[in-house]
């Protein structure tokens, strides 16, 4: 068995396709992703500094503000994104992804503009779908780019534009805001996106579909959008590392869009210092929890792929006591101090998520599998969780007055947080049996 006679040879086996991009282009093009998604998390993150002067300036209630930052801007987001996730599994991903760039970046200066409620709900829900086209697209690159035993690293730090945007975002939004106004604050951070999305078109180049896997699509994807879903959530680990990482942004999410006007109802600090403080917190302890782990999931999922899920599960059940500290110190600056610690936890389940994603999907349906999760993602997490703060605040305040928004918060972070640590070993389970059964079908 085995052995060939005669003029019989053995079939060769398909070998990977040759080279075509440095190591030193693949930086390049991860970085320029990595400050895509800075923009696309300055553009967003902006609104949370911006809230009280909108609620003053329209008086409106933190329902209306939880619906602004939530389900005015998910749903739209993750709507949009698996059509595009669909053509970026079939067309040019640089040329979607600058498109994505110039539409969010327009939407964002329009907003400044608006007059009204309607006007600046409208004007987030373009926001919204031009940024659907980011994520989709930017996994499937970088998963392109990068072999599986360095694809949470490089997610990882993709996944930093989420505290450096959410920095620079804040940092911008709370001295303009301080000095001029909320409009001018919308217009200020979202036209520098059009000379951005030149560069992206212009620079970024196009891998071959599983350029860095050991096999190789031969062919154009034939699945349709419904069969690429069932695909994905037939598989246990990924319906749980879903529901998971849904939770998590659930209460991240929801934490983000009201913690400015926590501390600035709460703790009476002004915008403009606030956003420096949030701003220096992103940049270090939220970058550095948001490598950290990439790093570590890449560091000992390679004997154990359960490892890349028991590090984001370890992490939020370590962040719970940082939690209280947090909320319930009562003073607001050795408050934020406190929250370094559970800054870095917060951030570490997004690498090793995104990296298992891409990792139980077939190469060309890469895109697709990132715009399922960030659907099933952001509809709970981006859409539920400012609204249920929002709410809540609204329910709990003829009892608690002001305090409702301290209330309203720590209920949604830690109940969220305890029950994404479940999912997370939920998904640990069945994780490795998934991995293979994809190999088998791919």
């Amino acid at each position: 068995m085995g052995r060939m006679s005669g003029n019989e040879t053995e079939p060769a086996s398909p070998e990977p396709p040759a080279p075509e991009f440095s190591r030193a282009y693949t930086r390049y093009a991860l970085g320029l992703l990595v400050v895509v998604y800075v923009f696309n998390f300055i553009d967003r993150s902006i609104l949370s500094i911006l809230l009280e002067s909108i609620k003053e300036d329209l008086g409106v209630s933190d329902t209306y503000l939880g619906f602004l930052s939530g389900i005015a801007f998910a749903l739209f987001y993750t709507t949009a994104g698996i059509p595009i996730a669909r053509w970026a599994d079939r067309g040019v991903r640089r040329s979607i992804i600058a498109l994505a760039v110039l539409v969010w970046s327009g939407m964002t200066a329009l907003t400044g503009l608006a007059r009204n409620f309607g006007e600046l709900a409208l004007a987030r829900v373009g926001v919204g779908v031009g940024e659907a086209g980011c994520s989709p697209p930017a996994h499937s690159l970088i998963s392109d780019y990068f072999p599986i035993e360095r694809r949470a690293t490089a997610l990882s730090i993709y996944s930093l534009g989420i505290p450096i945007g959410g920095a620079i975002g804040m940092l911008a939004g709370g001295w303009i805001d301080q000095f001029f106004n909320w409009r001018t604050a919308f217009v200020v951070v979202g036209l520098p996106g059009v000379v951005l999305a030149l560069l992206v078109r212009l620079t970024l180049r196009e891998p071959p579909r599983g350029w860095s896997d050991e096999k190789v699509p031969a062919e154009a994807p034939t699945e349709s959008i419904g069969e690429v879903f069932r695909f994905m959530v037939r598989m246990p680990s990924f319906r749980h590392l879903s529901m998971a990482s849904s939770l998590h942004a659930l209460y991240g999410y929801g934490a983000g869009a009201f913690l400015p006007s926590f501390f600035r109802r709460i703790h009476e600090i002004p915008p403009g210092e606030l956003g420096t403080w949030l701003a220096a917190i992103g940049l270090s302890a939220g970058a550095l929890g948001t490598y950290l782990g990439g790093y570590l999931g890449d560091r000992f999922g390679r004997g154990d792929a359960r490892y890349y899920m028991w590090v984001p599960a370890l992490a939020t059940l370590v962040y719970l006591p940082f939690a209280f500290l947090f909320y319930l110190w009562p003073d607001g600056r050795t408050a934020l101090l406190l929250s370094a610690p559970a800054s870095i936890l917060g951030g570490m389940y997004l690498g090793p998520t995104f990296a298992m994603t891409q990792a139980l999907a077939k190469p060309h349906m890469r895109a697709m599998a990132s715009a399922i999760l960030l659907l099933i993602l952001n509809l709970i997490g981006l859409g539920l969780g400012p609204q249920l703060v929002g709410l809540l605040s609204d329910l709990l305040a003829p009892r608690f007055g002001v305090e409702s928004i301290r209330w309203a918060l720590l209920s949604v972070v830690v109940s969220c947080a305890a029950w994404s640590t479940i999912h997370y070993v939920l998904a640990a389970r069945t994780l490795r049996e998934d991995l293979a059964a994809k190999e088998q079908a791919a």
